[in-house]
């Protein structure tokens, strides 16, 4: 049973140092109970309390790592359940199916179109995780092939779906340096499903009918030593699904019920008739709580909004979307392009850059740290002013790309070109339009 804060408090070292963030050992003591804060933001606490308060200082939804490699990812760990209260930590992993008995020139077909589903935004690679080998004949060597195929030849981590525990553990042998995620034990296979996870320290699924169901099972996997777990409440109903969701992570997060202290996975391939309905339910899955999600398919046009839905979900809300500082090259621009200057605020640079592709005049963009800061927050700020931006033209190394020395700033900002150019003596400040939509037309206009 979790501590509450007094016997947190009691295990703590009591100096009232601060470091940890908080005033007083007390006041860290409290949100360490309620979920709110980390042990190790403790720098003075001993090995022994460490010991005594692992629980205690445990996120109520445990963190969990699925899969090897570059695609690896971490579901649970949540400590909130509305995002605007703290933030959302792991985002929603992206599985689609691969049936067993797939011959091989499909799979590499498949493997590659998948691939290639990969999109740049904010400065971010934003792709799916993983592949969930569905085992559909009870051929262990079929999927074992499959399997190994997969793990070996591709990125994508694996979910191994199966109740068959001989087919399960050829898949594991073939994959398991892959660290795959097992689906699922049941309550006619968990003794074995649990052995197998156990022994290969690998992450499980479970499934049952109903919650009440689930927390037996759970309960009983946790006491065999099975520790990373993944909960399917069994839910193939859209209302349903959704209901469980909220009341899994309401029992973890406001109840404290550690039975359901797990992430979750769902299945939209197994509630839809098309990849659009698909689509649909896995939104909702994004949203409300579910740690990975199954398709029947990736396809561009379904995949990118859910990928853009997850990115701006599990954005820090109290962090603003940042691109990283530096020289943006927009079209093919040449030493007599011209040069902008814009700030780091995600919205910025992609509304700024767009214009400019779409004036279709290869241009230089410089983006400047401002702390994801809008132009007019910023210069309001104090953090675009006409000396900090001339001391970042001058080292961003843009006097090596360009033969002119015309700097074009936003017209919000027009107020900071005399500083600009005093710290820039040998550089124009040209002053561009108020608004970014009005670039294409000041670009053609005054850069020939």
């Amino acid at each position: 049973m979790a501590l509450t804060g007094i016997q947190i408090f009691k295990l703590l070292p009591k100096t009232n140092c601060g470091e940890c963030g908080v005033p007083t050992c007390l006041a860290f003591a409290m949100n360490l109970a309620a979920g709110k804060a980390e042990l190790s933001s403790c720098p003075y606490v001993s090995e022994e309390a460490k010991a005594l308060l692992a629980e205690a200082s445990a996120p109520p939804i445990r963190p969990m790592k699925i899969g090897a490699g570059v695609r690896a990812f971490k579901t649970g760990g949540e400590t909130v359940m509305y995002r605007h209260e703290k933030t959302f930590y792991n985002p929603t992993g992206l599985a689609a199916v691969i049936k067993s008995d797939i011959k091989a020139d499909e799979l590499d077909r498949k493997l590659k179109e998948w691939n290639a589903l990969q999109y740049e935004r904010v400065g971010l690679n934003l792709r799916p995780e993983s592949a969930a080998l569905k085992d559909v004949n009870g051929d262990a060597k079929a999927f074992a092939a499959a399997a190994e195929k997969i793990a070996r030849e591709s990125e994508f981590v694996l979910i191994l779906m199966t109740n068959n525990v001989d087919v399960m553990k050829a898949g594991i042998e073939a994959s398991v340096f892959k660290r795959p995620l097992l689906y699922a034990a049941d309550k006619n296979n968990a003794d074995a499903m649990g052995a197998l996870a156990k022994e290969k320290d690998l992450p499980l699924a479970v499934k049952a009918d109903k919650i009440d169901d689930l927390i037996a099972l759970t309960e009983k996997l946790t006491g065999m030593g099975v520790k990373d777990l993944v909960l399917d409440s069994g839910a193939r109903d859209m209302k349903k699904l959704f209901e469980d969701q909220v009341a899994i992570r309401r029992a973890a997060l406001k109840a404290g019920n550690r039975s359901l202290g797990f992430p979750t996975i769902a299945f939209p391939c197994e509630m839809a008739g098309n990849l659009d309905m698909e689509t649909l339910i896995a939104a909702m899955c994004i949203a409300k709580y579910t740690g990975i999600v199954v398709l029947s398919d990736f396809k561009g046009e379904s995949l990118f909004p859910l990928l853009v839905e997850r990115l701006n979900i599990f954005t820090d809300p109290q962090r603003p979307m940042t691109v990283t500082q530096g020289i943006y090259e927009i079209g093919a621009p040449n030493e007599n392009s011209p040069v902008l200057v814009t700030t780091n605020f995600s919205l910025t640079y992609f509304i700024v850059s767009g214009e400019i592709e779409g004036s279709r005049v290869p241009s230089w963009l410089l983006i400047m740290d401002t702390e994801g800061l809008s132009v007019m927050t910023a210069w309001a700020a104090g953090k675009f002013s006409g000396d900090m931006v001339g001391s970042f033209v001058k080292k961003s190394g843009i006097a090596e790309k360009v033969k002119h020395r015309k700097v074009i700033i936003p017209g919000y900002a027009a107020a900071i070109s005399g500083e600009m150019e005093e710290e820039l003596k040998d550089w124009e400040v040209v002053v561009g339009p108020r608004d970014a939509s009005l670039l294409p037309k000041f670009l053609k206009d005054n850069w020939k």
